[in-house]
Formats: structure tokens, sequence, C-alpha cells
């Protein structure tokens, strides 16, 4: 088999992954902003780490995968941090900041539950790391990088850039220091830096900000980039293997979280920089000024106006998975629909491979058929190893897909195939459709009365259990329906009910 190689950002090219400590890797993902509703915009990201996840468990390592959750009120532009979103959508939603927090983070984690994602190994909150964020700061500044005006702490990036010990302060975007020093917009506290392009690591809160903390410099609130640097320092070490994110993280976010780190801890924080590409709509840039986002709950439910229809989670990770991480994905309901009829022909030929057994009674086989089988197979796993192509691996099920066909109708006798032939194929597709990319089957029956009756069946069996006290049982139903969006829900005069989310 051939050697895992990835697309590192930060030397613009493939190399061959061999990771810090031998059988562990360490990744870090920039996790969701929890102020609003997760869109699609943010289902590329955390569904094509997933997969880097899943795949590199496959390949046998031990994976802590980290995922933050950004809870801390900032705003994400630099100069703007003043106008909290969280304090302001608490406001428009009389709920109190925290109270806003976990409501997204609830949706946030309910919606990538039905894309079938993995949970990662720690998911830390930047509210829950304040302390680690400060001790970094000050670190920082005592090395003389940092310096504070009015209450506000800001990274020196000149100072930064003029000391040739370190990596270059545009290393990862390929920006041009003196460019971003003529370039950059006047914003809100430019005025306290000492150049444009230097990046507040602690701001002083103005009374209206309400989430705000105590600190050495007064009481304020973390910097944007900060929080990353802290946490991945403290559950990866000061360096570890792969930091991921969407592409648009690259600059200023990532490139700060460089620099910063590599003040504070004197070495380059991640050996691997991953970055997917983003979503496009029917050509255009997703956006909010664009008013052309759509939230997760609207792609299932088709309750927005760009959606001809809804379409189910599956539907949405497949079509994902479909482009390779690193392109322009572009979304239009022709693209989505064709998704979906393309995912039911795999499980129909998956469904089909699952009841065949080989049975070959020493007849001939098909050399010419059996080794491209054989090849079609194999070659998932090269494409994989050459940095995580999903496109090239559902291409190539979908050639699979006929041979299967045929050997349900006849057309290809099963004894055409060799029998170690027959379970590679099996294998690859339990490894590759379900364990690998993640692709799960999905309730897509219209027939409600039908529905109705499956779940009703299911909630019979879990009373059943639960009666005999099987309570692993009874655990395991509720938690699968959940995972396909159907929630139970047990009264207090013991009945049971259920909602389709």
């Amino acid at each position: 088999m051939s050697e895992l190689k990835v697309y590192n950002s930060l030397h613009r090219q493939k190399e061959v992954f061999t990771s810090l400590y031998p059988g562990h890797v360490g990744m870090y993902v920039c996790g969701p902003t929890v102020s609003g509703e997760s869109h699609l915009g943010h289902a590329r990201p955390y569904i094509t780490f997933d997969v880097v996840y899943r795949y590199l468990q496959h390949l046998g390592y031990k994976v802590r995968y980290v995922r933050n959750v950004t809870d801390a009120g900032h705003f994400e532009e630099e100069g703007r941090e003043a106008e909290d979103k969280i304090a302001k959508g608490a406001l428009l939603e009389k709920l109190e900041p925290m109270e806003l927090v976990q409501k997204y983070t609830n949706l946030f984690h309910w919606a990538f539950r039905q894309f079938n994602c993995l949970e990662p190994s720690i998911e830390p909150t930047a509210t829950g790391h304040i302390v680690e964020q400060i001790e970094m700061i000050k670190n920082i500044m005592d090395k003389g990088y940092a310096y504070e005006v009015n209450g506000s702490v800001y990274f020196d990036v000149k100072k930064y850039a003029d000391n040739r010990d370190f990596p270059d302060y545009g290393i990862l975007s390929g920006r041009v220091l003196e460019d971003m020093l003529e370039t950059t917009r006047e914003l809100e506290g430019q005025d306290e830096k000492h150049n444009k392009a230097d990046f507040a690591l602690w701001k002083k809160a103005p009374p209206e900000h309400l989430m705000r903390w105590p600190s050495p410099w007064g009481e304020g609130f973390p910097g944007w980039h900060i929080e990353c640097s802290a946490m991945s320092g403290k559950y990866l070490g000061k360096q570890f293997d792969i930091h991921g994110g969407g592409m648009d993280l690259q600059f200023p976010h990532h490139e700060c979280e460089i620099a910063q780190s590599e003040v504070a801890h004197g070495e380059l924080m991640a050996r691997y920089w991953m970055h997917n590409n983003m979503i496009t709509i029917n050509g255009r840039k997703m956006g909010k000024a664009y008013n052309n986002t759509i939230k997760l709950t609207e792609l299932f439910s088709g309750e927005n106006a760009v959606l001809e229809k809804a379409y189910s989670p599956m539907t949405i990770r497949f079509f994902v998975l479909q482009t390779h991480y690193r392109s322009t994905l572009d979304f239009s309901n022709e693209a989505l629909q064709a998704a979906e009829k393309g995912l039911q022909r795999l499980w129909a030929a998956y469904e089909v491979l699952q009841k065949l057994s080989y049975s070959g009674n020493g007849l001939p086989v098909n050399e010419e058929l059996d080794k491209q089988v054989q090849q079609w197979c194999r070659e998932c796993y090269e494409f994989m190893n050459d940095d995580f192509n999903t496109a090239k691996v559902l291409a190539n099920l979908f050639e699979l897909a006929p041979v299967i066909n045929s050997l349900k109708g006849g057309q290809v006798k099963i004894h055409e195939l060799s029998e170690e032939t027959f379970a590679l194929l099996q294998k690859t597709w339990d490894t590759f459709l379900l364990e690998i990319l993640g692709l799960q089957p999905q309730l897509l029956t219209t027939d409600n009365s039908k529905l109705d009756g499956v779940i009703q069946l299911l909630m019979e069996m879990r009373k059943e259990a639960k009666s005999r006290k099987d309570y692993a049982a009874s655990d395991k139903i509720r938690n699968q329906l959940l995972a396909v969006g159907i929630q139970l829900k047990d009264e207090k005069d013991g009945t049971m009910t259920y909602t389709i989310q």
C-alpha cells in the first residue's frame, strides 16, 4: 500500500505524512463560533476532518482530535471586538449570553450527529480556558513581543517579522507584511496599535460588553486568535501533527496563531496545515452579505427560498465528499438532487452485495473482470493516501456498482470472480462506504403510515427491553433513532412518544 501523502498548506505541496510520535497523531481543528445556528458552509470542514480522523484511525493511529468551541463573545474581524455578537444575539433572543451559547452548541452537536460525524477526543471551550490564554499572553509580553495600551494587549507583528529566527509572518498565506501595512483598513482601535498589522491578544471590555473577565490589564476578553493557540498547546503540546480548518482561516487567524505560538513555545505549532476550500451557491460566494446562507435545519426541512426540497443529512455528506476537499464546491438544487440519486444507487448496490454469498464450485474465473474488480478496490486506498481523495474513492465505488448489480441479475455469474476478489469487494464497500466515508442508510420513505409503524415497533421493543432491565438495548434503540432525526420521549404516565426533527 502506498504511503499517506497530505497537502501541506505551509509548503504548498503534498508531503509524506509522518507523525511526531510513532503510532499517535495530534490533530486540532478550529471549531464553531456558537453565536448562531450552523449553516451549509460549516458542513464542509467538519465532514472533511471527520473523514481525516476516521482514516487515520483506520490506518492504526491513535488520534487525539481536538476541536474547540468559540464562546467568548469576540467579533471575528480585528478591530470590531466591541460588537459582541454573542451578547447581541442574547439580547435579541432574550437569553443570557451563556444560555445562547449552550443553545447553539447543542444545535451544532445535534446537526453533526445527523451527518454521522464522530465526536472529537476533546472539545474545549474558549470561556473554559481564560486562565491559559492570560498565561500565554503574559509569556508573549515577557518576551517583548506584545504591548499593553489602555487595558488592551496587542501582538507586535513588525518586531516578530524583523526577527529572522522566526518563520516569516505570511508563511502560511503567502502575504507580504509590507503590503499588509499599506492595505490594512482603518478599524476601531487602530490608533492604539504600533502598526496596523498588529492584532489583539486581549481587549479591554467597554461598558456594554457583557462577557468579561479580570486580567492583569483590567477587565476584558481574549482576542480571536489566542484561544486556539492556548488550547492546542494545552492538549496537544507545543508542537503537534495536523492543524485544520477552512481556507478562509488561513489569514489572519492561522497566520496569527503561528506567530504567537512561535514566540510562546519556540516551535512551529503544527507540522501539517490542512485547509478545505469554500462552498459557493450557484457560483456565488456564500455569506450573510449576499443573503444566501442556508442553515442546516433549513437544509433538512427544505424551509428556505433557495431550496426546491428537503435534503437528508446523508445526501449533504455525500455531496461534500463527492468533491476533493481542496476544490471549490458549488451548491445547487440540481447538484444535490444528483447526489441524492447517486447515493441511492450506491446503497442499492451495497444492499445487493450484503445478500450475495460466494459459490464458485471450481468454475472458471473471468480473469479480465477479476483483475479489474481487484484494481478498483485496491485503488481506493491509493486515492485516500493521495491527500484523502474521497471523490476518486466514490468514483471507483460507482464503477463497482454495475458489477454488483450484474451479479444479482445474472448477467455476471458469481464464479466469474475469484473467492479472494469477492471477499475483497465486500470488504471494500464495508470499509470505505461505512467506516471511512461515514455514510449510513437513512429512513427515506415518504409513507408516514409505514414510518409510524416502524417507529411504533421500535418503541415497543424499547419498552420490552426496559421492562427486563436491558438498559443497553433500550439506550441503543433511542440513540440510533436520534441519529436519524427521531427523538423518543418517555412521558410521566409511562407512555412513549416521538418527534421527527
